[in-house]
């Protein structure tokens, strides 16, 4: 049973955008996409071993979190980076990770 009201709001954030980049698929996306260096017009499932049905559930965690956005152009969507939002929530996660990491104990 998950009960994320019993956090706070930041634990949550945290949570989901970890929850997001968990998967193999939607790290590929991004890193596809930042190799490219550009918004990728078409179909993303030609770079990836995936359905287009599948990639295209992905597609839609990355862009509900704020990693990626697609603008319609006719038939075609253009994929890409958010790159404010991806800085703005890996500085969140590298902040909650710094506190934690940098405590002196010993494990016996």
């Amino acid at each position: 049973m998950r009960k994320p009201e019993v956090f706070d709001k930041e634990l949550q954030e945290l949570a989901d955008f970890a929850r997001v980049i968990s998967h193999p698929a939607r790290l590929a996306i991004l890193k596809y996409l930042a190799e490219t260096k550009t918004c990728i017009s078409g179909d993303i499932s030609d770079y990836l071993p995936l359905s287009r049905t599948t990639v295209s559930q992905h597609l839609k965690e990355l862009r509900d979190m704020g990693l990626i956005h697609g603008e319609i152009d006719g038939l075609k969507i253009n994929y890409c980076l958010c790159g404010g939002s991806i800085e703005e929530k890996l500085a969140k996660f590298d902040a909650f990770f710094s506190k934690i990491a940098c405590q002196e104990y010993t494990c016996k």
